[in-house]
Parts: C-alpha cells; sequence; structure tokens
C-alpha cells in the first residue's frame, strides 16, 4: 500500500467521524469575543476616556479591527502583551477597512510613539505597510484616525486601564 492509498484510507474512515464532531474541531473560529473594559488617557487637557475592547490572546489580536467597516467616536482596541515586545514588531493594517491612530505603550503606562495607519484592502499582504514604534512597548491602543490629535495626545501622556500592568502615576 503507497503512502496515497493510506491517506485515501484514513480520510475515508475519518470523513464519517467528521459528522458527530463539535464544528470548533473542524473549522478555524474567529477570535473569541473581547473583553470591554475603560481605559483612560491622561492629557494635559484632562482625562480622555475610552470604551475599548481588550486584545489579549494571539488570535484576539491577529484578528484586531480587520474588516470592520467603522469604530465608535469614543471606541478603541486595547492590544496587551505579557512581555515587552520589540521596537521593530511592527502593526500592519492587512484588510483593515478604516483609518487608524495607535498608541504604543510602555510597562508604566506612558505613550511612546504615535502613528497614524492608513487602510489597506490589497489582498497580498505583503504590500500592506508596517507601523514600527521607535521603542519597546507592552501595549497599544488603536483608535480612528485623528482621535489623538483632537484630543491634544502626545508622547509621555499616560493610559490607566484595569488590564495593564502599571498604574499611571501623579506628575
Amino acid at each position: 500500500m503507497t503512502l496515497t492509498r493510506r491517506r485515501l484510507l484514513g480520510a475515508a474512515l475519518t470523513l464519517p467521524a467528521a459528522a458527530f464532531m463539535p464544528a470548533r474541531w473542524l473549522w478555524a473560529q474567529a477570535p473569541a469575543t473581547a473583553e470591554r473594559i475603560t481605559a483612560v488617557i491622561h492629557t494635559a487637557r484632562g482625562p480622555q476616556r475610552l470604551d475599548v475592547e481588550v486584545a489579549k490572546t494571539p488570535a484576539q489580536r491577529e484578528q484586531g479591527l480587520m474588516a470592520r467597516d467603522a469604530l465608535g467616536a469614543d471606541s478603541g482596541m486595547l492590544f496587551v502583551y505579557d512581555r515587552r515586545q520589540s521596537k521593530r514588531r511592527a502593526f500592519w493594517m492587512y484588510r483593515t477597512r478604516i483609518p487608524l491612530d495607535i498608541a504604543f505603550i510602555d510597562s508604566e503606562g506612558r505613550i511612546v510613539d504615535l502613528r497614524t495607519m492608513e487602510p489597506c484592502l490589497s489582498e497580498n499582504s505583503t504590500r500592506c505597510p508596517a507601523y514600527a514604534p521607535g521603542s519597546a512597548y507592552h501595549a497599544a491602543l488603536e483608535v480612528n484616525a485623528g482621535y489623538f490629535a483632537e484630543r491634544g495626545i502626545s508622547t509621555g501622556d499616560c493610559v490607566s486601564a484595569a488590564v495593564l500592568l502599571a498604574a499611571c502615576r501623579a506628575e
């Protein structure tokens, strides 16, 4: 029996059993619904509150805000990591339909870099630009493009949220 025949026989025996398996075993699932919390950005103009989805699993971070047509005015997504991310670890906009601002946040909750990211609708992911911060980070916050400028948010401002490792300290 050749390897091809073995595979064919295995498939013939496995396919009828697949009918009794839960669907989640057969197909890749969308990432679990992200937790929603309030994040506060402490600025010279005062606190700016956001309703954010928390992306803390690899699947949630990979999906991000991909394939969405809109994001609420005071909404965003907070990407949280267990360990420090390299300044070369970039975000990209593959299959992301809306322009976004991103704040890269260090272990103390401080914004270390801000970027504006343009949508990339290319079917070829290699044609989408990558947006890397100038510093290492522990979290990243995505919001609608223009949000940070409209509210006077800049590097050095502090972000607090229940899922971040550090709380903002008074200056």
